[in-house]
């Protein structure tokens, strides 16, 4: 007897279809030979520390550092029956050998070694790898089952993996929370949502300290019968100006003059295909154009793949694929002919003798334990629910774009002189839309804004300036992170990296992995350290004081865990010791505990929501709650408040601190009347302390 091991029953489900007639039985489906169970995700994990000894049952400074020698496992008590069941047949007699068909990658190998470690289970493992679950795949992989041996190094990655998350985690929040907290407020400190936090904290710090200047801009057009462009004011790097009279002096220089071209330059660039979907990528894209969270992406993606057959295995980190699945490839395209909108595209490919196939699709040596997200073969019947088919048109769209030739442009500038004064423009023309035609309508991908098409400009000709003005402007902080920037910054350790393939390059070295970087971004907001604000995540003031507190501590440092990542990566390809990972893990948190026992300073104080400014009413700190912005001396009568929404309209909290601190907002859009009809307001608070509309130079009524 065969006994197979899955994470869910939907996956045991898949496979006991694809090997043949069964039947179901109490937590497992068996067959002729073989019997197929699964193990509900974690049924095994790591012990507390109590499991150790009962002076660690108590948090208490003294009994830090905690290093397991040997690391015990408990059973997860939700799921405790089945890890019966499953024990039980590992020990069956019957049973001679077991097929580890976990998800294939580092957490399905912990998942399995886990259960088999935990049921003292000696008998010989297969492993079964496939990156995706239609019948085919699975027979494929049946036939082509790898030795356990041969997953050690990717084992031992993930032991290593998940004890040093525990070593790190373990010590870190229970030496600060005793030293710093307060009773009920643990200060939960990780080795990877330590340093992301960071970097949001960072971040807003910058926006806090930001200091914005006004500069003015000059701006010109240019005629000469029908045709006409513009261009603005620069000297040398310079084209903003400091004060407003400096720009009207050269406008007025320049104005009803006759300009000279300078230069008239015309340049063809070309843009190749992005690269093919991971599952960072994938998350980053469909958080920019559907504002989705990563988390949302990855359930979306992993419905596709698990319950629809329609794509490979998302939790990926590779952005090519390998030499075998060429011969697939038309098969692909003729699945992604079933999207009416990419048919026309996928009839274009599939009308060409031959598939321009080259390194930024295939290539092996960028190919590990997985390739890209691609569709797989199945024909899509049928409609999806909203996010899997937007998350399905987003893979399928890209795989076909890379198969398109590369989008070229003529790329334009223009220096005008006016009176010793020059000025800058630049157009653009698509020569060849390439592989951009797939996003031409907007659809799996946001427009963007093109530069102008420029009249035929010569160097030479004289153009007459019909108009000029000066524009004034406003230095901007950098913005807060999106989800899908913060997915990025992960993904380099923070480190600004634009372009794709130093990106894929950098992949081993990030904070966290594809498969966990969702989850952190999930955990900081679960333990109260950030907020989703609209499209962005802010950190909290927890979040804030947590980091202040930590200091120089290089928990918080992005590249400390960028390189354990970087290490783990190299276990997995068996090029790092287990044992020396470990023991620098151990070491590290030693180093911690002791600088924490070193540490002076106060208890935090208990969490404080964040002030925005001062109640007019009675001088109390203003705060958010829920639905509104309102006095923190509730209890003690005082009732202002500022809904967060107004006439269909979401107040900001910068709003609120605006219409604190001066009592009136500037000119607001997007409010709402009673019959549906759009307007324009400022808010202002009146003589009661209530917030009131004010049109033009007449105030409303109060909202």
């Amino acid at each position: 007897m065969r006994l197979i091991v899955t994470e869910k029953p939907s996956v045991a489900r898949d496979i006991a279809g694809s090997l043949g007639k069964h039947r179901r039985e109490k937590g497992a489906l068996r067959g002729d030979g073989w019997t197929v169970t699964w193990a509900l995700g974690h049924l095994v994990e790591l012990a507390p520390p109590d499991a150790y000894g009962e002076e660690y049952r108590r948090w208490r400074l003294e009994t830090l550092p905690i290093l397991p020698g040997r690391f015990k496992m408990k059973v997860n008590p939700k799921t405790r029956e089945q890890y019966s069941l499953v024990k039980r047949l590992m020990r069956d007699p019957a049973v001679t050998e077991i097929v580890n068909a976990c998800d294939a990658g580092r957490e399905g190998e912990l998942i399995f070694a886990y259960l088999y470690q935990l049921a003292g289970c000696d008998k010989p493992v297969k492993r079964l790898w496939i990156s995706s679950l239609t019948p085919e795949a699975i027979r494929e992989g049946f036939g082509n089952l790898r030795a356990g041996r041969q997953m050690l190094p990717l084992e031992h990655a993930a032991r290593s993996r998940s004890e040093a998350d525990w070593i790190v985690g373990m010590n870190a929040t229970r030496a600060y929370s005793v030293r710093f907290g307060r009773p009920g407020n643990v200060l939960s400190v990780g080795r990877v949502q330590t340093p992301t936090l960071k970097l949001l904290v960072d971040r807003e710090r910058e926006i806090e300290n930001f200091k914005p200047e006004k500069f003015w801009t000059v701006h010109a057009r240019f005629c000469r019968g029908k045709d006409s462009y513009d261009g603005v004011w620069f000297r040398g790097r310079q084209n903003r100006l400091k004060e407003r009279e400096a720009a009207q002096e050269i406008a007025e220089k320049v104005r009803r003059k006759t300009g000279t071209v300078q230069k008239a330059e015309r340049r063809e660039k070309t843009e190749r295909p992005p690269l093919l979907y991971d599952l960072t990528e994938l998350q980053r894209n469909a958080n920019a154009k559907y504002n989705f969270t990563a988390e949302r992406t990855l359930k979306a993606a992993q419905r596709l793949y698990e319950e629809r057959k329609l794509i490979t295995y998302p939790r990926t980190s590779s952005r090519y694929l390998s030499q075998d699945m060429v011969p697939s490839f038309k098969r692909r395209i003729e699945a992604a002919a079933a999207l009416p909108e990419l048919a026309r595209f996928a009839e274009e490919l599939l009308a060409l003798p031959k598939l321009p196939v080259n390194k930024r699709i295939v290539d092996d040596g960028k190919v590990t334990d997985h390739h890209a997200i691609v569709p797989t073969g199945k024909r899509l019947s049928g409609e999806l629910p909203p996010d899997e088919a937007k998350i399905y048109d987003l893979i399928v769209r890209r795989f076909l774009a890379v198969f398109f030739p590369a989008a070229r442009f003529e790329n334009t500038t223009v220096v005008t002189g006016v009176a010793g004064e020059t000025f800058l423009s630049k157009g653009r023309v698509v020569l060849e839309a390439g592989w951009r035609a797939l996003y031409l309508d907007g659809v799996g991908g946001k427009r963007e804004k093109e530069p102008p098409v420029l009249p035929p400009v010569e160097k030479g000709q004289e153009w007459e300036v019909a108009k000029v003005a000066v524009k004034e402007g406003e230095t901007k902080p950098p913005p807060r992170y999106s989800e899908a920037a913060i997915l990025g910054a992960m993904e380099t350790a923070g480190r600004f990296v634009e372009d794709e393939e130093l990106r894929q390059q950098m992949k081993d070295s990030g904070l966290g992995t594809p498969a966990t970087r969702a989850a952190i971004l999930e955990r900081l907001i679960q333990v109260g350290y950030a907020e989703r604000r609209g499209k962005t995540l802010v950190p909290t003031v927890k979040g804030k004081e947590l980091i202040s507190l930590l200091g120089e501590s290089t928990l918080t440092l992005p590249e400390l865990t960028a390189r354990w990542e970087e290490r783990l990566a190299k276990m997995e390809r068996g090029e790092e010791s287990r044992e020396a990972f470990m023991g620098d893990v151990r070491e590290f948190a030693t180093r911690v505990v002791e600088h924490v026992r070193n540490l002076e300073g106060e208890r935090l104080a208990p969490p404080q929501k964040d002030v925005l400014g001062e109640c007019p009413k009675c001088g109390a700190p203003v705060v958010e709650t829920k639905k509104s912005y309102g006095c923190s001396a509730w209890k003690r009568g005082c009732r202002f408040v500022i809904w967060k929404t107004v006439a269909g309209k979401r107040v900001t909290a910068n709003q609120a601190r605006q219409l604190l601190k001066e009592g009136r907002t500037a000119r607001l859009k997007g409010f709402k009347s009673r019959s549906g009809k759009p307007f324009s307001a400022v808010l202002k608070l009146d003589g009661e302390h209530r917030v009131t509309f004010e049109f033009e130079d007449r105030a409303g009524t109060r909202e």
